[in-house]
């Protein structure tokens, strides 16, 4: 058996007018790159792609973005900008994002905090486009040339006499990812889904192959670590199963079922009407109870202790 874990690595391009002026880059390459020689030599190879006393703009947002402006900062950026299309996040959850989805809310990374403390503000701006990239005789990028947008009945629309240009020595691309890379997929002939990634079902990770397994992002697409262990462990499984000619389990071992419930309507759950009082002097510190078992509770050595 294989598992395939190769991830989702193939960026997602900005093909306009000047793509290939240098300075131009995608963010894992400048992100990848840092890393490698600064485990190797804490930057004293030169072996990585320098943003010092450049004038750096970062297209796209989200955790690659944040470390292209923390990184950027970290060699010496001249400035720091950060350019989003989409509409700034609410500061509270909105009526179609509702709990228990992940909240799609404004928040300040650790890069976006460090931009505001080095340059003075915070480094992204909202509901921009990016036009096209300027360079100069030598192919070298000076500028880029953006135009604000909003968006009217699904559509984006661009502002009338919005357009500009900003002055820019590095742009790092940093606009998700697309994928996994296709060599792989071609050279085992491998079934992909609609999205590109290696086609193969959740619970029993098989692919199209027999004996060939996929988990990870190139099985479901870029998403976080977590996800990627989480897999990973239940792919490990499917293939014990499929070496041991077990029958296909109907969901994995570790599945998370069911659905909301209040604890009131948990047997097993005792709720106290009351709080316990606070820590007496001495102790090391208070936190409120939690809801014990009420086999427990009902124990006579039973004690809580904050």
């Amino acid at each position: 058996a294989v598992v395939l874990a190769a991830g989702a690595t193939r960026p997602r391009d900005l093909p306009v007018e000047g793509r290939g002026l240098a300075g131009v880059t995608f963010a894992m390459d400048f992100l990848g790159a840092n890393t490698k020689s600064l485990l190797d030599s804490q930057l004293q190879d030169g072996r990585y792609i320098s943003a010092a006393g450049k004038k750096v703009i970062v297209i796209g947002g989200g955790d690659t973005g944040t470390d292209c402006i923390a990184t950027s900062i970290r060699h010496g950026a001249t400035s720091v900008i950060n350019l989003e299309l989409m509409d700034p996040p609410p500061a509270k959850r909105a009526a179609n994002n509702p709990w228990p989805q992940w909240p799609r809310v404004f928040r300040v990374d650790y890069g976006h905090a460090e931009a505001k403390y080095r340059y003075g503000a915070d480094p992204r701006t909202y509901n921009v486009l990016t036009k096209r990239f300027i360079g100069d005789a030598d192919g070298k990028l000076t500028g880029v040339e953006i135009v604000n947008v909003r968006f009217e009945g699904g559509k984006m629309v661009e502002v009338p006499g919005s357009a500009r240009v900003l002055e820019a020595d590095m742009v790092l691309l940093a606009m998700g990812f697309l994928g996994p890379e296709a060599t792989l997929a071609e050279g085992l002939n491998l079934d992909r889904d609609a999205r590109s990634n290696f086609k193969a079902a959740w619970g029993e990770f098989a692919t199209s192959i027999p004996g060939v397994f996929a988990a990870g992002d190139c099985r479901r697409g870029q998403s976080l670590v977590v996800w990627a262990i989480r897999e990973g462990r239940d792919a490990a499984a499917a293939v014990d199963r499929y070496l041991e000619k077990l029958p296909p389990a109907s969901a994995p071992s570790t599945a998370v079922l069911g659905g909301i419930r209040s604890v009131t309507e948990v047997p097993e759950i005792l709720v106290l009407p009351e709080p316990l009082p606070a820590a007496g002097a001495g102790a090391m510190g208070w936190v409120p109870p939690l809801p014990v078992p009420a086999a427990a509770a009902a124990a006579p050595d039973m004690a809580l202790r904050n």
